[in-house]
């Protein structure tokens, strides 16, 4: 420290008063109660928009450009005194660094020729601008910079991607020795850096670490807040008791997709959120093809042991539907109900739905025409009708949604019905494809009154098909109940590659049914069959008489689609028989053939209301190809994760090496995916 700052430092000490402790304990209570009434927190740590020595010298040359008099100078020291007394520990710890950094203040070069500083030039430095007006007195450009206030600052908090903070430019201290070899003192905004500290011999400068945003793929739901459809798994029927089984196909895939996030999460699934027949349909599978001419699609039955159990064995049932030339479909008039409500504010959510639509437009044809509805508060049209060959239209419209609201499911379903049934043609067909995280809590929110409107709505012709997107407040029961009701499929999107699977590869299945009301029915024999057991479709069960009634409604078969059912039946005679033979079964029963079961097949043509029926016997073949076994694997994975009691010791381990063996071509990576996730399941099983 050079003479002059030493004589004006033995200057300050002579002007200060003596010190009254009582006073000053008295003062310095009084300043920390009304510093925290005035910031509104008593104990939390505030935010600042200047630390270290860039808010010290910011103090001081605010108080000196304010003296006019050694008389001022005496009367500021005490409250200076106060404050420095209050920030020390703060401006310590900023100060401090690391331990191995010199903070010491250096000399500041001067040239040669430069003379000495003398007292008269630093008071002459110090001294006062001429009074200005206040409504004309201009800032110093240093201190005119952008300050956020504290409020600004303490509204964000770590995990609140909602809050915005403002970006501060750190404010460094700077000297410099000019020609005249007066040392000029500056305030200037530091260049952009890292989070960390950076020290030079004339510059600090102290940012503060960036807060962590939380990536929304990875965070993990609570179970209190989603929702899934409550199914008792299918229990063991006796076969003589109740020998007939009648289920409605599904297609839908929503359970795998909402399965590996949660895997992809490092937490197992809710068992309810696994549905085993959406697990094993959610593949595509290399099944016979019906002919030309043949029929919408092609039944096949095979029966071999079981891999979880050599005493019982698997029947196994594939329908294949054909795929028409996409260019003998007819035009799609397509309406997109995205949710824009606040719970939609969310990476996973909105802006991922963006992008998978914008895919999705690729597949339209020119003649096909889009209009888009949105639900939030209050329903609307944000995009009327448009030809899909005008892309810049319907991407502008999918860009500026924004969300935002309550959730007015009732009025966005209203409106897209209306929309749809004005653009219907004769020859023409009309979809709903509800984007949502199924959070309906505005309008018609119980279930039941929704599936009623949407079973009505059917009615016209106008389908509704329903994707998921995001976790956290996912009602994955209510969006099954709509597409079950509304005769479309359920998917869940958690990421582009899936977006491509559902609205890229599947897309003519889902929108173009090419059978509809598919029920299956299947009759064991007594004298074969002693126990059988329906793996999975336990929202899709139908009563007995259902089958032959054509007015109740069942599941769509799309083009190209396949729908895979297995049964595990226990032969009579078998080890693994869980009940008791009846001591009075009928003699002729036992006569009868050698057959497993008999499968009937009912559907609908598109458009027809009597249904058509397809009957087959199940033999017992004891050969089964590698799309059987994988399909195999996929159903002991499901129940494993369901936590089923029929898989004795066989576990994860099993179901890897038997899906890895079946693998067979996997030219999308779908197949290897489940292997892994049968590995993180198992890691996660044993924690």
């Amino acid at each position: 420290m050079n003479d002059d700052l030493n004589d004006l430092r033995k200057m300050m000490d002579q002007a200060t008063p003596r010190p009254d402790a009582a006073r000053r304990a008295e003062n310095l209570a009084r300043a920390q109660k009304n510093f925290v009434d005035l910031q509104g927190s008593r104990n939390a740590n505030r935010h600042t928009s200047a630390t270290g020595q860039s808010a010290l010298w910011r103090g001081v040359k605010a108080m000196l450009n304010a003296m006019t008099t050694k008389g001022g100078l005496t009367a500021t020291t005490a409250l200076v005194a106060v404050a420095l007394v209050m920030v020390a520990p703060q401006m310590q710890d900023a100060l401090r660094g690391p331990s191995n950094v010199d903070l010491s203040v250096s000399e500041v070069p001067r040239s040669p020729a430069a003379p000495a500083v003398s007292e008269a030039d630093l008071v002459d430095e110090v001294s006062p601008p001429p009074v200005i007006a206040p409504e004309t007195r201009a800032m110093p450009e240093a201190l005119s910079a952008p300050v956020a206030s504290d409020d600004a600052m303490v509204a964000q908090s770590v995990g609140d991607t909602a809050a915005a903070a403002p970006v501060m430019e750190p404010m460094v201290m700077a000297e410099e020795a000019p020609a005249g070899g007066r040392v000029q003192r500056s305030m200037t905004p530091a260049a952009p850096m890292e989070a960390e500290v950076g020290i030079s011999r004339d510059r600090m400068v102290i940012a503060p670490a960036p807060v962590p945003v939380p990536d929304a793929r990875f965070v993990t739901p609570s179970a209190e807040t989603e929702a899934f459809p409550e199914a008792t798994p299918n229990a063991l029927k006796i076969t003589a008791e109740e020998p007939v089984s009648t289920f409605s196909i599904d297609v839908d895939t929503a359970s795998y997709a909402v399965v590996r996030s949660s895997l992809m999460r490092g937490q197992l699934p809710p068992p309810d959120a696994v549905r085993v027949e959406e697990m094993v349909n959610y593949f595509p599978y290399d099944y016979p093809a019906p002919d030309a001419g043949e029929g919408p699609f092609r039944p096949t039955v095979t029966t071999f042991q079981t891999p979880w159990n050599a005493d019982t064995q698997l029947v196994h049932i594939a329908l294949q539907g054909e795929l028409p030339a996409i260019a003998d479909r007819p035009p799609l008039n397509l309406v997109f109900l995205i949710d824009t409500s606040g719970s939609m504010d969310d990476p996973a959510k909105l802006p991922l739905l963006k992008q998978s639509f914008r895919l999705m437009l690729g597949q339209l044809r020119p003649e096909d025409e889009v209009a888009i509805v949105t639900y939030a508060g209050s329903a609307g049209q944000v995009l009327a009708p448009t030809p899909a060959a005008d892309r810049t239209a319907i991407l502008a419209a999918l860009d500026r949604l924004s969300a935002g609201g309550g959730t007015n499911g009732q009025g966005g379903l209203e409106q897209a019905y209306a929309v749809a049934e004005g653009m219907a043609a004769e020859g023409e067909v009309s979809r709903i494809l509800l984007a949502t995280d199924g959070d309906f809590n505005v309008g018609l929110s119980d279930p039941s009154a929704l599936t009623d409107y949407i079973a009505a709505k059917r009615e016209t012709g106008t389908y509704l098909s329903v994707l998921g997107f995001g976790r956290g407040n996912l009602d994955d029961a209510t969006m099954q109940a709509l597409a079950q009701n509304g005769n479309g499929t359920a998917a869940y999107i958690d990421t582009l590659s899936e977006a491509q699977k559902v609205l890229v590869d599947q897309l003519s299945g889902a929108l173009f049914p090419i059978a509809g009301d598919v029920k299956v029915q299947v009759e064991f024999n007594p004298a074969q069959v002693a126990e059988y057991r329906l793996i999975g479709y336990e929202t899709r069960a139908l009563r007995r008489e259902d089958f032959n009634n054509d007015a109740v409604d069942a599941g769509e078969l799309g083009a190209g689609h396949s729908v895979t059912a297995l049964y595990e039946v226990t032969p009579v005679g078998s080890p693994a028989q869980l009940s008791d033979p009846l001591r009075y079964a009928p003699s002729a029963v036992a006569a009868a053939s050698d057959e497993l079961g008999y499968l009937k097949l009912r559907f609908k043509a598109p458009g027809e209301d009597v249904s058509q029926l397809i009957e087959t016997p199940i033999m017992a073949s004891g050969a089964a190809n590698a799309e059987a076994r994988f399909a195999a694997a996929i159903a002991g994975f499901g129940q494993l994760l369901r936590g089923s009691d029929y898989l004795g010791d066989w576990g994860y381990g099993d179901a890897i090496a038997l899906a890895t063996e079946a693998r067979g071509p996997d030219p999308f990576g779908y197949r290897t995916e489940a292997v892994q996730l049968m590995r993180l399941a198992e890691s996660l099983s044993e924690q």
